[in-house]
């Protein structure tokens, strides 16, 4: 005899929830059935997977091992009823979208409307998130696709091109260094450089264009910033210098604030933005598809480099 899906899937609320009842209102079962399926399941492989105390439940060393082996369990069939349900109507029904802080304001409103036209039944729940959070739902099951910046590791994903992204620099407008055409990259790693807080990927990004060692930048730095318009508005009041994605530049960026973005001398390779999905998951070809179509969004929509602002 072998465990039920429906039995996986309460086992897998009580690792999440902490408790019967919680649980139980999330599988939306009375907690009677819950319980009892719990049960069931622990009969079937031969031992208690939890530990039932009053202060909630708390899994045995064999429910741990049984609640990873279950979600990904889980996660193959739900691939499987998303590849048999995509292959007749692709991006239809739901998907579960995370993108990055630095990109999903910038690319998303240039690509949803497109998205909506051409694909109408197509249930879209986006989440915002730091890359490695999302990375880790992405491979728990939680997320189907997330949009997000290379380099980066991805072992044990798969990607899709969207976009290279040119980062470029941001600079008071009275700033010497604002005058010319170009930023020299090593020019720039002599100024107060304000970054994004740690766990941004944009952050790494913007480190390793300017060839800062990142204690470095942790120990000289005297402001962080936590999204980048802050930061825009942190270089505008002459705060310092920083780095900014021309894909935030191009949708207004730097309009509300006084600063002058110049491309740097010589250009760093620039970071790639990519679909990226588990390896070997039937949502492979609805990813491609995705990647496609944002790219063919921001291609009609891209502002000519030197026209960026003055």
């Amino acid at each position: 005899m072998l465990p039920t899906l429906r039995q996986l899937q309460y086992l897998t609320q009580l690792a999440q929830h902490g408790s019967f009842s919680r649980a139980a209102e999330a599988a939306h079962v009375t907690q009677p059935t819950l319980s009892a399926g719990v049960q069931e399941l622990e009969r079937v492989l031969g031992g208690p997977v939890v530990d039932r105390a009053r202060g909630g439940v708390i899994l045995t060393p064999a429910g741990v091992e049984a609640v990873t082996r279950a979600r990904d369990i889980l996660t193959a069939v739900e691939d499987l009823v998303e590849a048999c349900r995509g292959a007749a109507l692709p991006l239809e029904g739901r998907l579960r979208l995370g993108v990055i802080p630095t990109v999903a304001p910038f690319l998303l409103p240039r690509a949803l409307g497109a998205l909506r036209s051409r694909h109408p039944r197509l249930r879209l729940f986006l989440r915002e998130d730091l890359t490695h959070r999302l990375i880790a739902d992405l491979k728990a099951g939680q997320l189907d696709l997330v949009l997000i910046a290379l380099p980066y590791d991805v072992g044990g994903l798969e990607v899709a091109h969207i976009r290279h992204d040119e980062l470029l620099a941001a600079l008071p407008l009275d700033h010497p260094l604002a005058g010319a055409d170009r930023t020299p990259v090593d020019a720039l790693a002599e100024q107060e450089i304000i970054l994004l807080e740690g766990g941004h990927c944009l952050r790494d990004h913007a480190l390793a264009a300017c060839r800062l060692d990142d204690r470095r930048s942790d120990s000289e730095a005297h402001f962080a910033a936590t999204s980048l318009g802050t930061l825009m508005q942190m270089v505008g009041s002459g705060l310092g210098v920083s780095l900014v994605p021309a894909l935030a530049v191009e949708a207004g960026l730097a309009e509300a604030a006084r600063v002058a973005v110049r491309p740097l001398a010589p250009q760093p390779g620039a970071r790639e933005i990519v679909m990226a999905w588990r390896a070997g998951s039937a949502r492979g070809a609805e990813a491609r598809l995705l990647a496609d179509l944002f790219g063919d969004a921001l291609a009609d929509s891209e502002t000519p480099p030197l026209a960026r602002r003055a």
